[in-house]
């Protein structure tokens, strides 16, 4: 085991009117609140708010990097390893790093979460690159070249699939 010790020396203060924001859809976002060079490395950290039945991420997991999920309001479904869990407000659900997971709002359901990437890995441009793919600025298949930088490694999982109602274009 070893010792991770954060390289940061001040108290870092987030205000809800300064976090950068993105929209996925028209009642889904991600609220970027703290990146790992505000923390020392110590954490990422973001607001996660899901529409009804909104999928967040798809199935993926991280080499270095354990991630919690703290449900603040509504159900989520998460893909915990080969399980997938119903989790309410309250609810906390935290995978090792290596192991697969996603997440998503539970059919019928909102879900806002607090998640926390620890140690943490300079994830918010990821999610402006996620941002750029979604509006057609560069294609899905650009996530491959950057997976090792952001220390997010794609898979598939037919437990989940089975779990997420079918994707409607």
């Amino acid at each position: 085991m070893s010792l991770f010790i954060p390289d940061f020396d001040d108290s870092v203060v987030v205000r809800a009117a300064g976090a950068e924001e993105i929209h996925y859809g028209t009642d889904s976002s991600l609220r970027l609140l703290a990146d790992s060079s505000t923390t020392g490395r110590f954490l990422s950290t973001m607001r996660v708010s899901l529409g009804e039945g909104a999928d967040g991420a798809r199935p993926h997991h991280h080499g270095d990097s354990a991630e919690m999920f703290y449900v603040i309001d509504g159900t989520a479904q998460l893909l915990a390893g080969d399980k997938v869990v119903t989790a309410e407000a309250g609810d906390l659900v935290v995978v090792p790093p290596g192991q697969q997971h996603a997440f998503a709002a539970a059919p019928g359901e909102s879900a806002e979460m607090l998640v926390v990437i620890t140690p943490g890995v300079e994830r918010f441009e990821y999610f402006r690159h996620l941002e750029r793919i979604r509006l057609g600025e560069l294609p899905p298949e650009s996530l491959l070249a950057v997976q090792e930088l952001y220390d997010t490694y794609f898979g598939t999982s037919t437990v989940w699939e089975e779990a997420r109602p079918p994707r409607t274009q």
